[in-house]
């Protein structure tokens, strides 16, 4: 930065940006992390790489999570939250049990597939209950949410948080590491503080984070983020939020 400082930038190549997943990283970390492949495209990487005579050049690109041998990130989750994978009720948004499944861990808020129950209309999953071992599903546009409440705020932007929100600050925000970066407003809401998405987002989950960038596209400066505590639509009555029950929670 022009002042000195340090902070932390989307990656060249967007289809290799990392910076969702590094939102966590606080000041005094960037003041000695280094990332100098962040400027360059994955075939540039490689073709360093071979000018050095290095054996990664021509490695096979990782697939999926590449600490999971099996590849199957539910056997890590089902040992070490076994209610993730007990069976339970698939519901509606009445509570009408309109199916069965064999674990939540095999569900993610926004799913459309694989759900095993028939249905004249689409049905998406609209959040989980670990306690209960519920998946709630309905139409799509439930999904739609407009107001998140967030926990655990990072922030890297310059200065204080309290005095860069003001009365709101303008930013721009991922709910998921493969979606695009949409407007939003970050303002204080009581003891922390919440998100109102300008044209609203789908398959809000809570547990998930919430980072905050600068610009919608190119190399956009990371300001920070938080975890997702929970989400409401515009027309919701008030405390009427869908709370998600982490799967992972103890």
């Amino acid at each position: 930065m022009a002042d000195g400082s340090r902070a932390l930038f989307c990656a060249a190549a967007s289809d290799r940006d990392q910076s969702y997943f590094l939102f966590a990283t606080t000041r005094e970390q960037l003041d000695y992390l280094r990332f100098p492949l962040g400027d360059m495209t994955k075939q540039q990487a490689r073709e360093l790489a071979r000018r050095f005579g290095l054996a990664v050049a021509d490695k096979q690109d990782s697939q999926d999570i590449c600490f999971v041998p099996t590849g199957r990130y539910t056997d890590i989750i089902g040992r070490l939250r076994p209610n993730a994978i007990e069976p339970g009720d698939i519901v509606d948004l009445q509570g009408r049990v309109v199916g069965r499944h064999q674990g939540i861990v095999h569900f993610t808020v926004g799913q459309r597939r694989g759900l095993g129950i028939a249905s004249r209309a689409p049905l998406y999953v609209l959040r989980l209950d670990a306690e209960s071992r519920r998946v709630v599903v309905g139409p799509r546009q439930a999904l739609r949410m407009d107001r998140i409440a967030l926990r655990d705020i990072n922030w890297i932007g310059d200065g204080a948080l309290e005095r860069a929100i003001g009365e709101g600050l303008e930013i721009f925000v991922r709910v998921r590491s493969s979606r695009a970066a949409q407007p939003a407003w970050l303002r204080a809401a009581g003891r922390g503080y919440e998100i109102e998405l300008v044209a609203g987002e789908e398959g809000v989950s809570p547990g998930q984070a919430c980072v905050f960038y600068d610009a919608a596209s190119g190399q956009a400066r990371v300001l920070g983020g938080g975890f997702i505590q929970s989400a409401t639509a515009k027309d919701a009555a008030p405390g009427a939020g869908w709370p998600l029950v982490a799967a992972m929670r103890g």
